[in-house]
Formats: C-alpha cells, structure tokens, sequence
C-alpha cells in the first residue's frame, strides 16, 4: 500500500512541476532576453527560480503538513518582456530587489492574512474552478491535432479513475509517451545536460525604474498570484496562514533576486495537482506530493536552461492533456463548493465567468477582478437582505 502512494505523490510532484514550466518557461527566456541577458545570465535565472521554488516548496510543505507549492509569477514574467527592453541587467536586479521587499512587508504587517480571510469558500472555489477551466478545455482542443495519443490518454483515464485512481495519471502519461515515442514525436536530438553555474548580478537602483516596472511587478505578483494561491489552499480545506507564506517569498525572492530570481509567489495551478483526491485519499498526506514537487524543482533548478529543451522534447499536445486530466478531478470539486450555496451561487458564477475570461486591467489579471467582482455582487445582496426577526 505504502508503495501505491509513494507512486501517486512522486507523480502528482512531477506533473505540477511538469505544468510549471511548460505553461511558461518561455517567457522567463523572453523576459531575461529583454534585458539583455547572456546565455549564462539566462541559465542562472533558472538556477535561482529553481532553487528557490525548490526549498520553499519542500520547506512550507514539511512545516505545516500541507500541500504548499510555489512559483515564480508567470504575470510578472510576462509584464518584465516588455517592461525591462532597454533596461540594463543591474536595474533589473534592483526591480527585482525592491518588489520582493515590498512581498516582504507585506508578509510582516500581516494585512494580506487579514483580507483573505474575508473571501468566501465559494468566490475562492469559483476562482479555482475559473483559473483551471483553461486546461480542462486544452484536453479536448488537443484532440484536434492528435487524436490518437489524447484520445488513448482519455480512454485510459475514463478506464481506470474508478479502479486504480493512484495510478491512472502516471499511466495516461506512460502511454502517451509510448505513443509520442513510436510516432517519432519525442524530439531528443538537440538535448544537451549540463549543470547550471549561478552568476551574480550587481543591482543598482532607478527610481524611475522601481515605481514603473518594480511596483507594477509587486501588484501583479500579490493580486494575480498569491490572492489566487492562497485561496487554492482554502478551497481544499488547508488553512496554513497566509503571512509567514508570503514572508518566507519575499525573504527568498530578496536572496536570490541577484542570481536572477526575480519574483517568488504562492502557486494556484500546479499546486492544484497536489490537492485532489487521486494524489492521495487522504488530505493530510497530500503534503508529500508537494515535497516531491520541491525535489524536481531543485532539480530543475540545477540543471537550469537544459529544463527548456527537455520540455520542448515533449509534443504540446501531450503536455495539455496530461494537465488537463490531472485537473480535472480539481474543477469539478471547485464547481460544487461554488455552486452549493444559492444565495452566494450568482457572485460565485460571476467570479467563475470573469476569471475564465482571462481578462486584464490595469496589468492585473482576471483572477484578481474575478474575486473583486463577485465580492461586490455578494456585499450588495447582503445589504440588500432584510434583517432576520427575532
């Protein structure tokens, strides 16, 4: 039995890590390239957000017992490609310095803590269930060009989630594989292996620089990720307090910001993978499919820019539909718990539908609008309601 779940932690691990990285490796490139990083700047980067995702991943999931994953911010990678053209490396050093210091007060003076706790399970199901839906639809939209690997992987899953729910993710991503491999799809060719050699980067300091890109940076790294990664924790019944969380990111972030570690966050999607009943039916030791995780992001992390080429080795399609089975369990348990309340029921919808959208404003993205929305609905028609009688 022991074995069993052993088998489904290291699994629910890797294939978080999996979603990690494929989903936006590629914009950590583009965002180092904009600054004018070398090829080595570039593979420290890696080496830094590997390391750190690593050791915080493993270190909050042993502490609390809790299935605790974190990432860099994909929102804040995607805002640095542009944001950082004509910046030089050593401002963005100091960018990355001065947001991860701000994550840090907010850790300390506790005010993240406090909002989250007003957030409702079902306006934190519905924005899970929002942010997930995405992957849930990738399964199927891969079918297009693939049917026969996706739809083996479907079948597979569809066979054996009832008899053998421990094993059927590996096995969906076991016969995928196969499939890719006798169609000639796995691309190892140009796959090199070397270990990553951190380079320290020298920050100097913009003020120009620090309110334009640095604060954007922090706003977008607080609102579209860690709202969102605390409210996956909540959503699933763990109730880790949100500040040390946050702290121990921001202290991270400040260490390995002159390696290239430029923000260090709470993971909502990847840390999905960790949570659901397949992982283990029992939540309390959900946490070891999380640790797992960490050991492949200190891997990831040693082996630094080789990371992207392994993962490009894999067809898209089979990476979009392993995420999307491995979530699918996920949707459905964020869908009930948002849905079960009728009078939360039409904020939850909008918090759901907004955060589907995948919506933007102002830089900040839709999950955060997604809360904001249905929790203005949701105070309206509470004012709204009489007063009960005594």
């Amino acid at each position: 039995m022991g074995a069993v779940v052993k088998v489904a932690h290291i699994s629910a691990g890797f294939i978080a890590v999996l979603v990690g990285y494929t989903s936006s490796a590629a914009i950590i490139f583009q965002a180092a390239a904009s600054a004018g990083a070398s090829q080595a700047q570039i593979s420290s980067w890696m080496w830094a957000l590997g390391i750190g995702m690593g050791l915080t991943c493993i270190g909050f999931s042993l502490k609390y017992r809790q299935p605790i994953l974190t990432a860099w911010s994909t929102p804040g990678a995607a805002l640095l490609v542009t944001a950082l053209s004509g910046v030089p490396m050593s401002e963005a050093i100091g960018i990355f310095l001065f947001s991860s210091g701000l994550i840090l007060v907010c850790g300390i003076t506790g005010w993240f803590d406090r909002i989250m706790q007003l957030v409702p399970a079902s306006l934190a199901a519905a924005m899970l269930g929002g942010v997930l839906l995405t992957f849930g639809l990738d399964l199927f939209v891969s079918v297009n060009s693939q049917p026969l690997i996706v739809g083996t992987m479907i079948l597979s899953y569809l066979l054996l989630r009832h008899r053998v729910p421990r094993y059927v993710i590996p096995v969906s991503l076991l016969l995928g594989t196969a499939l890719a491999a006798s169609a000639g799809l796995l691309q190892f060719e140009d796959l090199s292996w070397q270990l990553a050699t951190p380079v320290l980067m020298i920050p100097s300091f913009s003020l120009t620089s620090l309110l334009g890109i640095g604060l954007p940076l922090f706003i977008v790294t607080m609102a579209s990720q860690n709202v969102p990664g605390v409210a996956v924790l909540r959503a699933h019944g763990y109730q880790a307090p949100a500040s040390p969380l946050i702290s121990w990111t921001g202290i991270v972030g400040l260490v390995l910001a002159p390696f290239g570690g430029f923000a260090f966050n709470l993971a909502a999607i990847s840390a999905a993978v960790c949570m659901g009943e397949e992982v283990d039916k029992d939540p309390k030791q959900r946490y070891k499919a999380a640790v797992w995780a960490g050991v492949f992001y200190l891997l990831m992390g040693l082996f630094g820019a080789t990371v992207v080429g392994l993962f490009a080795a894999l067809p898209t399609e089979l990476v979009m539909a392993i995420a999307g089975l491995a979530l699918l369990g996920t949707i459905g348990q964020s869908l009930t718990v948002a849905m079960q309340d009728s009078a939360e029921r039409e904020a939850a919808l909008l918090t759901f539908m907004i955060t589907a959208s995948g919506m933007t404003l102002g830089g900040i993205g839709s999950a955060f609008w997604g809360l904001v929305m249905g929790g203005a609905v949701l105070a309206a028609s509470h004012k709204k309601r009489p007063p009960k009688r005594s």
